[in-house]
């Protein structure tokens, strides 16, 4: 398997007899069939699929979060224990914000959230997320700005209670 055994990482390409086949960078001959391929993300002991299409969408997501992305990340979620990723893929999706030891999303939620189609979306989304084992925590961002405390301890207690070690 790649990945050390202490990392608690290991990633596996999709399909062609699923964790048992590992392809590694010299099977492809660019590097943009390399970037494309799907993969699966083992972490500790739960695995999840990553649509590797989306790093660079996830990346300027995170060049250019809401500013109440950046108040929860940078106040709180940044130095939070147990970590959290943000604008993080889980499968063909990008969600606000992961915390693997505890399988919670925290999706902050802006005016375009209630919207019908959006949420439509946003409950095919979570019904993906939920059949991967992992709790969507929805937060409106006007509750970020003005209830920021009670939002951190409310996202602070759903952790220790998914988590128990922490």
């Amino acid at each position: 398997m790649p990945g050390s055994e202490n990392s608690g990482i290991n990633a596996f390409p999709r399909g062609e007899g699923g964790l048992k086949s590992v392809r590694i960078r010299a099977d492809f001959k660019t590097d943009e069939e390399w970037r494309n391929v799907g993969c699966v993300l083992q972490l500790g002991d739960s695995v999840m699929e990553q649509n590797r299409k989306l790093k660079p969408t996830s990346q300027t997501l995170r060049k250019n979060a809401a500013k109440e992305e950046n108040l929860l990340w940078y106040n709180f979620l940044r130095l939070y224990k147990p970590q959290f990723r943000r604008q993080y893929v889980i499968g063909d999706y990008i969600v606000d914000f992961y915390c693997h030891k505890a399988k919670l999303v925290v999706e902050l939620d802006g005016s375009q959230h209630y919207e019908p189609k959006a949420i439509e979306h946003d409950r095919a989304r979570s019904a993906y997320l939920e059949s991967q084992g992992v709790y969507v925590l929805r937060i409106s961002n006007v509750d970020v700005l003005r209830r920021f405390a009670n939002v951190c301890e409310y996202i602070d207690n759903i952790v220790k209670s998914r988590n128990p070690a922490s």
